[in-house]
């Protein structure tokens, strides 16, 4: 069964940086991809950043610059590391794998950015 996990939210200040994770299991092989998404109230879901199977990543212009997607095989782990964080930055932070046809959704972690 694949799982992933959410995990690495809380409360930070503006000016401030967070590292979430996002840790995987129950694939048999490393051919997909993993994304972060968020939701702030009120609003769509949106991509934040993403990381192919080849370790090419893309992030969106509202996060581009301050945010760096990573992934590490041996721990089945994606990490996502946001500088510079804004209040525009709170949201739920979910992630979610592709492989194929199939998605598979976190659960998500609350990220809040006092100002």
């Amino acid at each position: 069964e694949v799982q992933l996990q959410a995990s690495g939210g809380g409360l930070v200040q503006t000016g401030g940086s967070l590292r979430l994770s996002c840790a995987y299991s129950g694939f048999t092989d490393d051919n997909f991809a993993i994304g972060w998404f968020r939701q702030a109230p009120g609003k769509d879901r949106e991509g934040v950043s993403c990381i192919s199977s080849d370790g090419d990543t893309s992030s969106s212009d509202s996060v581009k610059g301050r945010a760096t997607i990573s992934r590490d095989s041996a721990k089945n782990t994606v990490y996502l590391q946001i500088n510079s964080m804004e209040p525009e930055d709170t949201a739920v932070y979910y992630c979610n794998a592709k492989m194929g046809l199939s998605s598979y959704w976190s659960a998500g972690t609350q990220v809040t950015v006092s100002s």
